[in-house]
């Protein structure tokens, strides 16, 4: 009799299936995120960080169009900056630019907002209104105003009118700045105002109504309720406005070309003449750097008084 003996089955253990790529992320939120917010690092770093290194290293080289070289000169391209009074005036007229429009931009926006939030009628109307202008591109704004602001325009025939003598605007030292600041305001206030009605609809109506029990009126309403609420969105408006005045260049070229005698000769325009009319891009680099330290300077310095109100 012959006994057949079973040998045990030695089976090779299976290898877990791997799964997809997308599966794995949607179990990680650190991953997921950062696959979605991977675009937008990548537009960060070309369109901003990349130019921004460039333009470091490009203020401190000089480039010789006669020998056709570019030498390195460390920081003397700063230094030609510092003893050019071209640059003294575009840093003074910046300045003085942004100390006035800032303020004044955001005092509008801020009335307009409380102002169109109420239940008026016709409100939408109002509201589309004021932000109208933020869709026109600001080159199109700049020729309106430039034909708004001719000797024999719109603005003056409206002077006329009252009995008033004709105002030369655009082509008066001390008038062409405050028209810059006009046409900038035109465009940027209802834009900022969006922005404030946005948080003003965000504050509770039962913090009115509780004020308004205890007998509070409409300017305490507002210096109490409303002016504290707007506190965030109003940073960032002031943030945002401030680096967007710094950057004003459009209007200026349009409109006055950074005269009569430099008047309106901002710190952007004055880069694009260093850069496209006199050839001298490092110059113009360097003019950047300064611009961005100065830009970043001012922002920190409000976020920092902005945090210590808080």
């Amino acid at each position: 009799m012959t006994t057949v003996t079973k040998t045990k089955e030695t089976v090779a253990p299976q290898r877990k299936a791997k799964r997809p790529l997308w599966m794995r992320l949607r179990q990680s939120p650190a991953a997921a995120a950062l696959l979605f917010l991977a675009p937008g690092l990548l537009f960060l770093v070309v369109l901003r960080i990349a130019p921004a290194v460039s333009a470091v290293a490009s203020s401190l080289f000089h480039y010789s169009l006669l020998r056709d070289t570019t030498s390195f000169v460390g920081f003397d391209n700063y230094a030609t900056l510092f003893r050019d009074s071209d640059f003294h005036q575009a840093v003074l007229v910046t300045l003085l630019f942004n100390v006035i429009i800032n303020p004044l931009q955001i005092a509008v926006s801020l009335a307009l907002a409380v102002l169109l939030n109420q239940k008026l009628a016709g409100v939408r109307f109002w509201r589309a209104l004021v932000f109208l202008p933020i869709a026109v591109p600001p080159a199109v704004s700049a020729v309106v105003w430039d034909v708004a602001f001719q000797p024999n325009g719109l603005i003056n025939a409206f002077l006329r009118v009252f009995g008033l003598p004709a105002q030369p605007f655009l082509t008066s030292g001390s008038q062409a700045l405050w028209s810059i600041m006009i046409l900038c305001s035109w465009i940027g206030v209802g834009y900022w105002m969006m922005f404030l009605i946005s948080g003003l609809n965000d504050i509770p109506t039962s913090l009115y109504e509780a004020s308004t029990l205890d007998g509070a009126g409409a300017w305490k309403r507002f210096w109490y309720i409303t002016f504290p609420m707007l506190r965030r969105p109003l940073a960032f408006v002031l943030v945002a406005d401030t680096v967007s005045n710094f950057l004003v260049f459009a209007p200026v070229q349009i409109l006055t070309n950074g005269g009569p005698e430099n008047a309106t000769n901002l710190a952007m325009f004055d880069i694009y003449r260093r850069a496209f009319t006199l050839g001298n891009m490092n110059l113009a680099q360097a003019e950047v750097v300064l611009l961005m330290l100065v830009t970043l300077v001012v922002v920190a310095v409000q976020f920092r008084l902005l945090r210590s109100k808080e």
